[in-house]
């Protein structure tokens, strides 16, 4: 089966192409995606009535882990990008539609993050990226 040319939908794809492509930095382009909107999937609430409706504000979002028990934060930069990964994950048909750096705050450490997992245009953040992100994302906090 031929896989369909990625089209950029939105800044956050295309600025992850150009980074792909060497025509934006790894460092540029990690520092421009905290300001920029990323799908995160989140389990479905049994018993809710709608799938993929939360009623409550403590979202499960999906991890998986790797062959040596890593746990790695699935995201998306687009919610159309996870239909067929989703597809695949029982239990997650919805998500929340948030900054990345919200998701970077919350992440505990020695989590990995996977962007658009099993497309040609993703990428894989290692558990040293992600520190390296929450250290860049506290030094430009705005100090009281």
């Amino acid at each position: 089966m031929q896989q369909e040319v990625f089209e950029p939908k939105n800044k956050l794809e295309e600025m992850l192409i150009a980074a792909m492509g060497g025509e934006l930095s790894s460092e540029d382009f990690m520092r421009a995606m905290m300001a920029e909107q990323v799908f995160i999937p989140v389990r479905d609430e049994p018993d809710s009535g709608i799938k993929g409706f939360q009623r409550t504000t403590k979202a499960t979002p999906l991890v998986i882990q790797d062959e040596d028990g890593l746990n790695i934060l699935v995201m998306f930069t687009n919610p159309e990008r996870a239909r067929s990964f989703l597809d695949e994950m029982p239990g997650f048909s919805g998500g929340l539609l948030v900054e990345f750096s919200w998701i970077l705050e919350r992440v505990d450490a020695g989590f990995a993050i996977t962007v658009n997992p099993g497309l040609d245009a993703g990428i894989d953040i290692e558990p040293e990226i992600v520190t390296q992100m929450l250290e860049l994302l506290a030094a430009e906090a705005p100090k009281n």
